[in-house]
């Protein structure tokens, strides 16, 4: 299992190319997709080209409320939500560190003004880089090896 980290059931997590540090994030290991809290999403066309538009929302980031974000790389997608119904949602492809691991991935566009926090991270971002062990808050992604020899 070399190079696999233990993470807990929630972690805080950066998001580097928005601006965005410290979020708390679920750990979601029955979610494919990670999804990220934004509202006013919307597409618009300027001098020919298609830009997707979005405010991310994070209320221990108040600052966040009226930052627009814009990409002009992004996909629709249908995802499977919470309640299990199919959903058309905007895709960006963006990074996201968690601990010191900084890792190119992509991320879907949702409200998540109901659920406890504003960023779920799904199994794509997880699989061969972490382990999730439920009993656990916080780690940072810090490494096996480093956490086995701390209870020697």
């Amino acid at each position: 299992m070399k190079g696999i980290r233990i993470i807990g059931r929630r972690e805080f997590v950066d998001f580097p190319l928005l601006d965005l540090t410290g979020v708390e994030a679920k750990i979601d290991t029955g979610a494919y997709t990670s999804s990220v809290h934004c509202k006013d999403i919307k597409v618009i066309e300027e001098q020919g080209k298609r830009w997707l538009c979005f405010v991310l929302l994070d209320p221990s980031h108040e600052e966040y409320s009226h930052r627009q974000h814009r990409f002009e790389e992004f996909t629709l997608k249908k995802i499977k939500n919470s309640f299990g119904e199919m959903e058309e949602r905007y895709i960006i492809k963006t990074v996201i560190k968690l601990g010191l691991k900084k890792i190119n991935t992509t991320l879907s566009l949702s409200d998540r003004a109901n659920m406890r926090y504003p960023v779920l991270i799904g199994r794509r971002f997880l699989k061969g880089k972490f382990m999730v062990d439920v009993n656990r808050l916080h780690t940072n992604g810090k490494s096996v090896l480093t956490q086995k020899n701390k209870k020697r």
